[in-house]
């Protein structure tokens, strides 16, 4: 059986969410439809697209997956269709697919234009009714993605933040935050486990392996379900805790170990932005 997934910002209380089921039902009777989330912050593109990188290739090869946050509605931005190693994605082109295009080896993309198969919105302030759910709609029937529109080379991608050395420190930045509090980072694992741990706004972090090895309310850096390194609070919230989220900086003490990590490193060069 086919699958189509859904995830939005659009809540659950304004009927958004039925509409958009409603054109899949009609249109894609046969289509079983699974809710991811409909509690993205509201036009959040960024953290829909970490939310689609965790899930997307753990899903059978077929499966559609629909990802609706979309600010620019009406504008110019395009809307797409893209496959990756046998997943299908309708979205908006604002950057939701980046983690999708950095985590596949290969991909194809087109955009969705209006045709006898796939006719044009009816609104200019609710594509997620009237352009992707058909879209999926027709793809989850045995639609196929070439008929849907002409290439795509291009899809729009978020900037990726690197992180970078300062003098005796590793400089990066919080990426991500879940509803916990924890903070997920772009420092590399490997130097921080050289430091063993990591420091926020002067204050010394360290590393272990899981929440269970400090004690209730502790401070702790860890290596996320992701791979990434992640601050957190056994039992409560890095974030209110330490009073920063996206964007603000967290960095690793070379002075910590007992030689330079950099020059054993296997972390990439691409992300070593020294000054």
């Amino acid at each position: 059986m086919r699958r189509i997934t859904l995830l939005t910002d659009f809540g659950t209380r304004d009927g958004y969410v039925g509409a958009l089921k409603g054109v899949l039902a009609a249109q894609a009777p046969s289509v079983l439809v699974e809710d991811i989330s409909h509690d993205v912050p509201p036009g959040d593109v960024g953290k829909a697209s970490w939310v689609l990188g965790r899930y997307w290739r753990r899903y059978p090869p077929g499966t559609i997956h629909l990802a609706v946050v979309d600010p620019g509605v009406g504008t110019e931005r395009r809307a797409l269709a893209l496959e990756a190693h046998g997943r299908l994605h309708v979205a908006p082109d604002n950057g939701i697919l980046s983690r999708v295009l950095a985590q596949a080896k290969e991909w194809r993309c087109v955009e969705l234009v209006p045709s006898p198969s796939l006719p044009a919105p009816e609104s200019r302030t609710f594509h997620g009714r009237d352009l992707f759910a058909p879209a999926a709609a027709l793809l989850a029937m045995g639609g196929l993605l070439e008929d849907l529109g002409p290439e795509v080379g291009n899809p729009l991608r978020l900037p990726e933040p690197g992180w970078e050395r300062k003098d005796d420190w590793i400089v990066g930045e919080v990426v991500e935050q879940d509803r916990f509090g924890n903070l997920a980072t772009n420092l590399p694992e490997d130097l921080t486990r050289w430091a063993g741990g990591v420091e926020v706004g002067g204050r010394w972090i360290p590393l272990r392996d899981t929440y269970g090895e400090v004690g209730e309310g502790d401070l702790l850096a860890l290596r996320d379900s992701e791979g990434r390194v992640e601050v957190a609070v056994r039992g409560g919230s890095a974030a209110d805790r330490l009073r920063i989220g996206i964007g603000d900086s967290v960095r690793i003490s070379l002075r910590r170990a007992t030689s330079d990590p950099m020059r054993r490193s296997p972390s990439s060069p691409g992300h070593d932005r020294r000054s």
